[in-house]
């Protein structure tokens, strides 16, 4: 195990997901997968009238840096609306290509910054983010 990738911090954010973990009634569900390492996310999703995340819940049979980065979307998506989600994705995966800056919005995505150079763990990273926007679209969530 790479200790530059897979550091405490890392470790300790993977852990930080309840497992299976779901919503009472969410208005979106999907579950996505990726054919490169194998991660699995599964999303519920609930937006209130403006259309801004109210309640998310993501389960994840991923590697570290994929629970990591599902535990950072769960700890800050509410309040955002789904097109700041598909931005934040969007800026993630130019920050691992190392085109841009990791997004600044939430700290701990920084941390994400150390897979830079191992391309095979970004579907992994982007992975949540995919999730809540699949679930966003399978019942009329705002996007």
């Amino acid at each position: 195990m790479d200790s530059a990738l897979y550091n405490r911090d890392i470790l300790r954010l993977a852990t930080a997901l309840v497992a299976n973990h779901r919503l009472d009634d969410p208005q979106g569900t999907a579950e996505v997968r990726s054919p490169l390492c194998g991660s699995r996310i599964q999303a519920d999703v609930t937006t209130d009238a403006a259309g801004c995340i109210s309640q998310i819940a993501l389960r994840a049979n991923a590697c570290a840096l994929g629970q990591a980065s599902a535990a950072i979307l769960q700890d800050n998506a509410i309040g955002l609306d789904i097109s700041e989600i598909a931005d934040l994705r969007d800026g993630i995966a130019t920050a691992l290509t190392r085109v841009g800056a990791m997004p600044t919005r939430w700290p701990d995505l920084a941390l994400l910054a150390a897979a830079c150079d191992y391309p095979s763990r970004h579907a992994a990273i982007l992975l949540p983010y995919d999730a809540i926007l699949a679930a966003a679209k399978t019942r009329n969530v705002q996007t």
